[in-house]
């Protein structure tokens, strides 16, 4: 899979994986969504629950297992800008991306630091929101990354495919 980062194209390298003759422009369930919310602790089910219902809205083919994937990642990631940023990022911004084979789902904050993910320290109860976001990520052959913004913050994002092994 391509590195699915902002702005570009999660599909398989070399498209070996589609088969048959895609009709011309989108299926109806793909596109970008987008909406803010408060660095609060009350902002992580809520964006949870509106990830969720965005899938079954658009009709996006996801199993249900995927989508306790997406959700999860959804929630460590705002869990964090809400944990990390919000004194210098009291707004944050969560992203929904739908291709034909992929969803990505991204949160974006204006704090400049560039997390990295923590190895497991059993004498720790929290800190390893992003290994395991990596973990959940790699399980169902996604790719994940943190990247700067124009704006000098982070989108931390991460991408799987709509059908394993794809």
């Amino acid at each position: 899979m391509e590195n699915p980062g902002p702005g570009s194209d999660p599909s398989p390298e070399g498209g070996g994986a589609t088969s048959g003759v895609r009709s011309p422009g989108p299926l109806p369930y793909e596109g970008v969504w987008r909406f803010t919310a408060t660095a609060v602790d009350a902002s992580v089910p809520q964006a949870r629950h509106a990830v969720r219902d965005l899938l079954v809205r658009q009709g996006v083919p996801v199993s249900d297992d995927l989508v306790q994937g997406l959700l999860l990642i959804v929630s460590e990631l705002v869990t964090n800008a809400v944990k990390h940023a919000a004194l210098l990022s009291p707004m944050l911004a969560v992203e929904v991306a739908v291709g034909a084979e992929w969803v990505r789902v991204s949160v974006e904050d204006n704090h400049p630091y560039r997390p990295t993910a923590l190895e497991a320290d059993h004498g720790q109860t929290g800190g390893r929101g992003l290994l395991l976001v990596r973990e959940v990520t790699r399980e169902y052959g996604g790719v994940c990354d943190v990247e700067h913004t124009a704006s000098g913050g982070k989108v931390i994002w991460a991408a799987l495919p709509l059908a394993p092994g794809v």
